[in-house]
This record gives C-alpha cells, structure tokens and sequence, in this order.
C-alpha cells in the first residue's frame, strides 16, 4: 500500500498511509508495513509532491513524497540551533547508549528496511541485507570510538551539520553520516537523495525512537538544488557531509567558501581501475571482476570501470569473462535467482544508454535481459575495449567495464596514467608477486587498494572508505579520522601504532637549526615558541603511519598515511611561514610560499639539507596553509583566498587554519589496502591458531 511522506517542523517527517490498490502482478512482501509507529501529521503539507516507484517495476506506487518548503527548512535550521548546545552538552556514554540502541532498532527491524531498499533502491536481496548490516557497524563503531576516546570538555562539536546523502546507498551512507555528526555532539539536519527518501524516513524514525531528540536529528527531503543548497548557504550550518557527484561537490564548495572555511566532507566517484598481470588466476579474477564491475549494477562509487589486463592473458581472461557475463541474470532484485537489479531512474539509463551508443563500435559483450525487464530501468552489463585510458572522460556509473590491454614494460606508465584522470578512490591489483604489489601501490594515489579480490563492500572499521583528488576530501568513513572533522576544537587523534612515533629526519635537522639560535629572522620571543612548536610534531608526528587492522581469517588490512606532497604556504611573516614549514616537514611535505621574496630569504638561512623542502616553484599543491593571526586580522582575505580556491577546477582545496598548532592528520592522507592473503599461499596466521 503506498504511503506518503513529507517534513514538517518541528517534526522532521511523516508517513501517512494512502488507501492506492496495490499493482496486481507485482511482488508482495512480508513487510509492507514500513510506517509502523509512526508520529502523527501534525502540520498541513504544503510543498510539492513526488511519487516514489520501484525502478524494477515502475508500475509499483510506492508512495509519495512532500518535499520541504523554504519555509520549512529555515524553521528546521532554527530549530537544530536551539537544539544543539543541549546535544553538545550531553554527556558521553549517553550518546554513545542511544546509538547502540539505533543499531538494536535496525537489527530488528531488518525485514522491512531490506523490503524498502529493495523496493525503492532496486537493491537485491544479498545488497539490501549487507546495506542494513553496514548501517548497523557505522552506529556501533561511532558509538565505542567516542566512549573510548572522546572527553566531554576537550572535544568540541561544530553545532549543527547538513548531511546530504545519495541514493545508491540509502540507509549505509546516510546512517553513517548522520551517525558520525550525532557521535561527535552535533545537531544534523539530513537531506536525503530525492529517489530514496522512504528509505532515509525510516530510519530517522528508529534514531528517533532510540532516543534522538526532533531538534537535534530533521529530515529535509527535496530537491538538492533547492533543499541542499538553502541549507549549504545558510550561516548557522557549522559543516556540511556529502556524498554523490564531484559537480555537486564543487557547487557546494564554492557556496560554503563565501562565508570562510567552513568543514566540508566530501565523498564523491571515482574512475576505478583493476590491474591484472600474468600471474593472476584467471578464476579468481573473473568472479571478482564481475562482482566488482555489475553488483548493484555499477551503482556503486567504488565500482570496477576499467579492467587493464596484461597483454599475455587478455584474450583468454576475456574469453572466461565474457562467458559468465551471459550468465548473468538481471531482473527483479526481490527474486534471489537474480544477479543485477536495475539503474535508479530513467535519466541515469539516459546517461549510460548515450555512452553505450557513442562506443558501440568497440563493445564486446552484453549480458542479456528477461522480458520482466522491460517494466523497469534496466541497462544490460556490457563490456567494451578500448586502446586508453584517456578514452574515458569521465565517470560510468552503471554497468559498463571497459577493458585495457597493457604491456608489462609500461605497468608503470599505466599507474601513471590512471592516475591522471584525477580520481583517486579504489584500485584492485590481481598479482602473486608482492614486488608487483608493492610497486604499484607506492605508486598509486588512490584511497582504498584491493589485492586479489574484487573491489566492493568495504568493512566498517576494516576497510575504512574515502577517496582523494576527484574522488573526495577525506577523511575516510568508517575510520579513526573521521569524527574529529566534525569537532571545531580536540586534541587530535590518537594513533595506536609504534610507528608513529618515528620523527622524519628533515624535522629533526629543522629542531636542531632553531636550537642553535643565530639566525637573524627571529626574535628572542620568536624562537623558543617555535622550539616548542616543532617539539609537539616530533612527539605527534604520523608519516608513514601503519595501523593494522582487524580482518576475516585469510585477509589482511591496514590504513596507511602518507604525505599529500606539496603544501601552499600562505604566511606573511617569518616566523609564521617557518610554522607552516615544520608542520609540513612533520607531514614528509613540501611547503609553496606565496610570498617570494620571503621564502628566498627563509631558504637562504635555511641548512642546505632542507632547501629543498621549501621549493621556488611546484607544478601543483594539494592544500594551503593560513596562520591563525593573521586570519583573524585579515577575514576578507580568508573568504577571498576560499572563493578563489573553490572556483577553480579539480580537486577541492582544503585551507587549514592552524589553531595553535597545524592539524597533522589534515596533511596527510589516508590509504586503505586490504590484501587476500589466501590468494597467495595462504595466511600465516593461521599457523598459530591452537587446536582444541
């Protein structure tokens, strides 16, 4: 039975049911009944209406949708601001109780959230369940990493925060956004993707119903371009959380910069790679390819879009997988015999139909579709070949893999040249040759690296998920970076891991020049404080950092974190800009100065040994520095430097504002690898496990 939903203020939602007949031949479910429980209709709708209908059959009414009015999401804005301080104020483990009790309401309530994300995501049954199970580690792992590291005083909350979230996964990512915000004491006022908004209303009404009050957690849906941006440009936001597409994520920078630097978590798509040489199993490789490229058809920001396969074994890996892909059953994601379920709306098969049409000269392969298909938005798995990567302007989203044929000689270059495309979020290597491995990892700059196995469904806190340059901002969700985005004041993150406490050697010849005090460029007050300042980076220093993480038996994880590589130093003054060095030297980073003639006096007394690390020029930079006094003193040129940052293209500049000192972890970036250690000859560990 269809069922409506809209916000209200101060109430962030209803559901109301609607007495519509049921499509007669459609699939029923156990669990119709999703709006059980539900708040009374207290306020008149009065915004536009939106029908929700299942893309695999879209003569199913799923319900309606009263999307916000600008009123109501000034009311809901005011509301959150008055709500915050008293969220902020609550204390510790009674924020981390009532997320647990969310993570028990999900669990329970499984089959109508699995019904729902089936129904209106078009996810299959295996998905749906994974998406609920996800949903439920986000709230868990948020909840134990504010009870085991937060302190009610020291660590601050940004006040209210907006979360957009998109609709390939509308219960994980917007229950891990709207988790990690409340974790760290924030108010939040979600907006979800306009084609999955039943599936957000419920679970607002289980956080709810676990003890969330109405100002503190608001359900905004609409449309992003009205909704999302009348949220992202008002004031009393303190950040925003988003995922979806890199245009958007531009958009919303440039907005948020004519009011300063304002935190901004960005997750958005990648161009995603799979690099396969010869001694990859061919069996192996196969499965995870098709699971990687076609689940949730391609749906997936992490999806596997281009396959590079070794010359030597390309036709035969070809030959093996194009003969599963007319394996593949696409159709109704309600039956369990089904593989691929359908693209979300028309105007996302609009998309892929158009790039099929414009390579249709090189396709391969497609899977076939049922007849039941032609009810839905279905798109067929498809296979094309292409001679480079350059061919790919841009991001696939749906199932198309293309498939590059490389050279060994030129792995290198390959690395390279998926690199350049910008994007940067996962990579699958399928090698057993760990110099292979290690080479290509080392040379990549994406986030999250798969070996010998397929690319998708990363793990809540084992597989910690975010990207880099067109791909996202960091930090990752789901890892121990993430929360202290959303804290306007901490003392930074504790890294569990003995290799933390290395200090680079330029660091420890930077401590030992400032020690030896005959350099005219700083005062007597001057020195000491810097002194002390680059003491509190050798103590805290996290380059190179390694911290392993948990695993399946036969998997091994780990988060690394590694230089961003050149930072832009925006100081005025000697002993701010050789602030921004030590936080840079610190980080294993490079430090651009804007002011020139500064930074050639600064290099000349500098030793020989760290001019280099201070560069005349550098053909890009990766974030920028601003000395804290001299943003307070100057607030127009912060907003100016953050609007001209914003409206270039590319990556999304961050501008770190030091406090008292530069944040660390925002120098670097986080890399996530997850190996199969089964794939190549087993996993040790296994030796030492004790027979009974």
């Amino acid at each position: 039975m269809p069922t409506s939903i809209r916000s209200a203020t101060p109430r962030p939602f209803v559901l109301r049911r609607k007495s519509t007949p049921r499509t007669a031949d459609r699939t029923r479910w156990p669990y119709d009944r999703f709006d059980r429980q539900v708040p009374p209709d207290l306020a008149p709708a009065r915004g536009s209406r939106r029908e929700i209908r299942n893309p695999a059959d879209l003569e199913e009414l799923l319900g309606r949708v009263i999307d916000a009015t600008d009123s109501d999401v000034d009311a809901a804005i005011a509301a959150a601001a008055d709500g915050a301080p008293g969220w902020a104020d609550t204390e510790i483990e009674l924020r981390a109780q009532i997320l647990e009790r969310a993570a028990g309401l999900y669990q329970q309530q499984l089959p109508a959230l699995v019904a729902l994300a089936v129904r209106e995501a078009g996810k299959t049954l295996a998905n749906a369940v994974g998406e609920v199970r996800e949903a439920v580690d986000f709230l868990r792992y948020y909840a134990a990493q504010i009870r085991s590291q937060f302190n009610h005083t020291s660590h601050l909350p940004l006040g209210v925060v907006a979360c957009i979230s998109p609709w390939n996964f509308p219960l994980a990512i917007f229950t891990g956004q709207v988790a990690a915000a409340l974790a760290a004491g924030n108010a939040v006022l979600a907006k979800p993707a306009e084609q999955s908004s039943a599936t957000a209303a419920l679970a607002v009404q289980l956080l709810l119903q676990a003890g969330i009050s109405r100002a503190v957690l608001q359900l905004l849906p609409g449309d992003g371009a009205r909704v999302g941006a009348r949220l992202v440009a008002d004031a009393r936001i303190g950040g925003v959380v988003f995922t979806g597409s890199t245009a958007a994520a531009r958009s919303i920078a440039r907005t948020l910069a004519a009011r300063g630097p304002v935190p901004f978590i960005a997750e958005t798509g990648g161009q995603n790679a799979m690099i396969v040489d010869s001694t990859a199993l061919p069996e192996q490789v196969v499965v995870d390819v098709l699971r990687s490229a076609f689940d949730s058809a391609g749906q997936r920001c992490s999806a596997l879009r281009l396959l590079c396969l070794q010359r030597e074994i390309a036709t035969p890996v070809l030959t093996m997988l194009e003969g599963a892909m007319r394996e593949l059953r696409v159709g109704n994601p309600a039956e369990l015999a089904t593989d691929v379920g359908p693209l979300i709306d028309g105007q996302a098969r609009a998309r892929i139909e158009a790039h099929l049409r414009a390579m249709r000269s090189q396709q391969r392969c497609q899977s076939p579709l049922s007849a039941e298909c032609a009810r839905g938005v279905f798109v067929p798995p498809t296979l094309i070949e292409i001679e480079s990567v350059s061919e790919l302007s841009g991001e696939v989203f749906g199932p198309v893999l293309h498939v590059l044929r490389f050279d060994r000689r030129r792995l290198r270059h390959l690395v390279d040249a998926i690199n350049a495309t910008g994007y940067g979020l996962t990579l699958g290597i399928a090698s057993r040759i760990e110099g292979t491995v290690g080479e290509i990892i080392e040379r990549a700059r994406v986030g999250n690296i798969y070996v010998n196995r397929n690319m998708i469904g990363a793990v809540v806190g084992l597989q910690p998920f975010g990207g880099q340059g067109l791909s996202g901002t960091g930090p990752k969700a789901g890892g121990p970076l993430y929360l202290y985005s959303l804290l306007r004041q901490s003392p930074g993150p504790r890294w569990h891991t003995d290799q933390s406490a290395r200090v680079p050697r330029p660091l420890r010849h930077f401590i030992a020049w400032l020690q030896q005090g005959d350099d005219p460029l700083l005062s007597a007050n001057q020195r000491p404080q810097l002194i002390a300042q680059a003491g509190r980076y050798a103590d805290c220093t996290l380059l190179e950092a390694r911290m392993p993480l948990g695993g399946y038996v036969g998997e091994s994880n780990e988060l690394r974190l590694r230089p961003r590589g050149v930072l832009r130093g925006t100081a005025r003054s000697a002993s701010a800009l050789l602030a921004q060095l030590a936080a840079a030297l610190a980080s294993g980073n490079a430090l651009l100065a804007d002011q020139s003639e500064l930074a050639a006096a600064v290099r000349e007394s500098l030793p020989a040994a760290l001019r280099a690390w201070l560069p005349q020029a550098a053909p890009r930079y990766e974030a920028v520095l601003v000395d804290a006094a001299e943003a307070r003193m100057q607030p127009l040129w912060l907003r100016q430097l953050c609007q001209q940052l914003a409206a270039a293209d590319g990556a999304i500049q961050p501008v770190i504002v030091a406090n008292e000192d530069y944040a660390l972890e925002r120098l670097l970036v986080e890399q996530s690898v997850s190996i199969n250690t089964a794939a190549v000859g087993g996993d040790t560990r296994l030796l030492a496990l004790e027979q009974d």
